[in-house]
């Protein structure tokens, strides 16, 4: 056993010492013990804890992988998940007014991942333990809202169905307005009987729908999602917010970037978490890769009450990113790339010169890099919005207000 002390936190949440050795579930300024393999810190104990180490919220954070940093104070991480933002702008001299993080609350995940597997007396369901393949029942999480719990009970009873003793279901569950959404991953190859039994199950468990290795196989309801005044049915799996609460924070942001704009593109649209409640005072234009989001999203306006035209297009923004001219006249970008960013489509509208572009980013790496591109071509970065969704994570998002010159 050998002594460290905690200097900082790494990108994600572990404890980082000299050398470097990384430590899990440690703080800044602890002094701590345990064996190096490598350049991890294994049976850490903690000689000197900080001031900002509290008791674990959740009786199942030692064992569960699915949390980082229940072991800090909130303020902590609030003001580590800001830092993790400003340390990447200020990588590329960039400074701009942050707003107060908005944390969204213990116990309001809307869709989780839960690992399943048969056993010899039944079935069990959770998270997997922290960088392992061992399976956590977690019947007293802290994370997901408590009408998702019952969807560990859910993926047991699809273990019992559609795996062997050898393998391992990946449930995602995901709330809606009709019930559960259940999508799983790594089953049986499906046939006669098992989509008889699954189409059963559908029925007894009352799911809104269920999605076999991507295949529908029963839909008692629509499991709908609602942006703005839109009733949007996700394809299986599709992309969403993980928290309400941290979506309409990440929306508030949008909104307030675009301003008084006309009409807007939304560029990486998914299934119109921003187009759809832009579109009550803005004539939308929404852009996705996905054929099946760009379908949902096309179906929750046209049901929608009240709302301005939405178009819409299928691309690839990667590979053919929207030119000036179809920029020309566009009064405000919403892009939300994944954690790639958005290079390429950054290079564009920096040409095009939109006056107003609200950038949403789920890795602040990316969007640094990208902000610094269209901050050297004269834009303005106004304000960033830090929105931690994720608690307890190392997971950072974020919404930020950039303006062209002459704006």
């Amino acid at each position: 056993m050998t002594e460290h002390h905690i200097l900082r936190l790494g990108h994600h949440g572990d404890g980082i010492a000299e050398g470097p050795i990384f430590a899990p579930m440690t703080l800044p300024g602890e002094t701590v013990s345990g064996e190096v393999e490598g350049q991890q810190l294994r049976d850490v104990r903690i000689v000197t804890p900080s001031e900002q180490r509290v008791a674990p919220p959740c009786r199942h954070f030692k064992s569960c992988g699915g949390c980082q940093l229940q072991h800090a104070g909130d303020d902590f991480v609030a003001g580590w998940k800001v830092d993790v933002v400003r340390n990447a702008l200020s990588a590329h001299g960039l400074e701009t007014e942050f707003r107060p993080i908005q944390t969204s609350p213990a116990q309001s995940r809307r869709r989780a991942t839960f690992a399943a597997r048969r056993t010899k007396k039944g079935a069990m369901a959770g998270f997997h333990g922290r960088a392992s393949d061992v399976l956590i029942e977690v019947p007293g999480c802290q994370l997901v809202d408590p009408a998702l719990l019952p969807g560990l009970k859910v993926a047991e009873e699809l273990a019992l169905i559609g795996t062997s003793r050898k393998a391992e279901l990946a449930v995602t569950v995901t709330l809606s307005e009709e019930g559960l959404d259940v999508s799983v991953a790594n089953g049986k190859p499906l046939d006669g009987p098992l989509r008889q039994q699954l189409a059963q199950t559908c029925e007894a468990l009352a799911l809104a729908r269920l999605t076999w290795d991507g295949e529908v196989i029963a839909m008692r309801a629509p499991p709908a999602q609602r942006f703005g005044n839109a009733a949007v049915t996700p394809p299986p799996g599709a992309f969403l917010q993980a928290t309400r609460h941290g979506e309409a924070a990440l929306l508030a942001a949008v909104t307030e970037a675009v301003g008084d704009a006309d009409t807007v593109v939304d560029l990486f649209a998914g299934c119109g978490t921003f187009a759809l409640p832009l579109a009550q005072k803005a004539r939308v234009h929404a852009v996705e890769g996905d054929a099946e989001m760009i379908a949902a999203l096309e179906g929750g306006w046209r049901r929608a009450k009240g709302a301005k035209p939405v178009t819409t297009a299928t691309r690839d923004l990667f590979r053919r990113p929207l030119l000036p001219d179809e920029l020309a006249k566009v009064d405000a970008v919403v892009l939300d790339p994944p954690r790639a960013g958005a290079e390429a489509q950054v290079a564009e509208i920096i040409r095009a010169q939109v006056s107003r572009v609200a950038y949403v980013s789920c890795n602040p790496v990316s969007f640094a890099r990208d902000v610094q591109n269209m901050v050297s071509a004269g834009y303005r970065l106004d304000w960033v919005q830090v929105v931690d969704q994720f608690r307890w994570s190392s997971h950072v998002e974020l919404a930020a207000c950039l303006t062209a010159p002459e704006s």
